[in-house]
């Protein structure tokens, strides 16, 4: 009997990811991307519901919270989830389905497991009917990015009622964004987008998150910052300190071993009782931006968003 026989290769073990034994494989250039049949759209959150289209980010982020889920589909939380992007072709179908169901009005984030305006969102162009069956249903939503692609949207979410955006601008240093957000563009980039999505008539604020410990924390980082997110016209900014879950833990500290090996030990113990900093040092922190958010004029928390209200008109989806 050959080693290539039918019978031996009949009885040979499926060893591809989990994902390519059940999904549509394509590949665009360096991004290979898995379609998929959502069988949910809406997840309850701490704040709300959370909305994804995509399941991992181009943008490479080595800090991303969202790594985790990869591991359940049988791929790495690393270089995986920065190249290999799960698209949910329906989800606007199934979002429709729970807006009229399992939803109770609470406000809704939008991207939180890949950036929704990623690269991948240029091919599938999901966004546009998604924020509109959103407005469609009276639901308060949040857009979150790092993508100038929004810009494409800006004049659909400046007319859709309960729309509002935030763009990510953690720290103004290039050289640490260089190296922890290689595939994202540059904050200066981020805030003429907040700039010109401001113009545009969409309300916008700034997730100033996350804010690395001992690397974007010193009182003139964080006031240089607040200063020119104010400057961008931004109306709010939202402060968070890095979390590190699973996925996103080993894939940080990997990088930070590597650039920074004498803080390591002081991560150890700033995050020694699991993914969250020490209570005592993410309240201090917190205080001091939201200080400097008052003295700078800026609201803290999402922007206000256009007033939400059941749609009695068609929307035109593009």
């Amino acid at each position: 009997m050959g080693w290539d026989s039918p019978a031996l290769l009949a009885a040979a073990p499926d060893t591809r990811p989990r994902i390519e034994r059940t999904a549509v494989t394509r590949v665009h250039g360096a991004l290979t991307c898995y379609e998929v049949k959502a069988r949910t759209a809406l997840e309850a959150v701490a704040d709300g519901w959370a909305l994804s289209p995509y399941r991992g980010c181009a943008h490479a982020c080595r800090y991303c919270s969202a790594r985790r889920g990869h591991r359940y589909l049988g791929l790495n939380t690393g270089t995986d989830f920065d190249s290999r992007i799960v698209v949910r072709t329906d989800i606007v179908r199934r979002l429709r389905a729970e807006l009229t169901g399992k939803w109770d009005g609470g406000h809704i984030s939008v991207g939180l497991s890949g950036d929704c305006y990623q690269h991948a969102e240029e091919i599938y162009k999901l966004m546009p009917s998604l924020t509109g069956a959103l407005a469609e249903a009276g639901a308060e939503f949040t857009v979150h990015t790092k993508s100038p692609l929004i810009l494409r949207d800006a004049d659909l979410l400046a007319d859709l009622p309960g729309a509002g955006v935030m763009v990510s601008v953690a720290f103004v240093d290039d050289q640490i964004r260089r190296a922890v957000e290689p595939g994202a563009p540059s904050a200066q980039k981020r805030l003429e987008l907040v700039a010109e999505l401001s113009e545009r008539g969409v309300p916008c604020g700034v997730a100033m998150a996350p804010i690395l410990p001992l690397l974007t924390d010193s009182p003139d980082q964080l006031t240089a910052t607040v200063r020119r997110i104010a400057a961008a016209g931004a109306l709010s900014l939202s402060p968070r300190v890095l979390r590190l879950p699973p996925g996103a833990r080993e894939w940080y500290l990997s990088w930070l071993a590597e650039r920074h090996p004498g803080l390591v030990a002081r991560y150890q113990e700033l995050y020694g009782k699991g993914p969250d900093a020490d209570s005592g040092y993410v309240t201090r922190l917190t205080a001091q931006v939201q200080a400097l958010a008052a003295r700078y004029g800026l609201q803290t928390g999402r922007p206000p968003a256009q007033p939400a209200e059941a749609a009695a008109r068609q929307l035109f989806l593009i």
